[in-house]
């Protein structure tokens, strides 16, 4: 996955993708993975959990609307901040609002 000391080809498109998403939208790691047509959801986590920090990475979340693991409070003040539809009482994103599908027109 890394060429060098960069984040490689499949890489740069993971992140590519996220830097794309709307404020107050998100997509699940599979959404990425079936969104680029290659690799899966622990592929994306990967590229995430290495080379995340410099996009908004709690745009990227669990298929059940989970937050990243060990950044919840940091993913949930970002989600009120970008009034993120989250799910009542939950603490999750609700997927059925949030969900974007890489489409440029939302």
């Amino acid at each position: 996955m890394e060429s060098g000391d960069g984040p490689g080809d499949f890489a740069e498109r993971v992140l590519d993708v996220v830097e794309r998403i709307p404020p107050g939208r998100v997509m699940s790691y599979g959404d990425i993975a079936e969104y680029l047509g290659e690799s899966g959801p622990r592929q994306v986590g990967r590229v995430m959990s290495v080379w995340g920090g410099a996009v908004p990475w709690w745009r990227v979340i669990r298929a059940d609307g989970s937050p990243p693991p060990g950044l919840e409070v940091e993913a949930l003040r970002r989600y009120a901040t970008e009034a993120t539809p989250l799910r009542p009482g939950s603490g999750r994103v609700d997927m059925a609002r949030a969900r974007w599908d890489g489409d440029d027109g939302g």
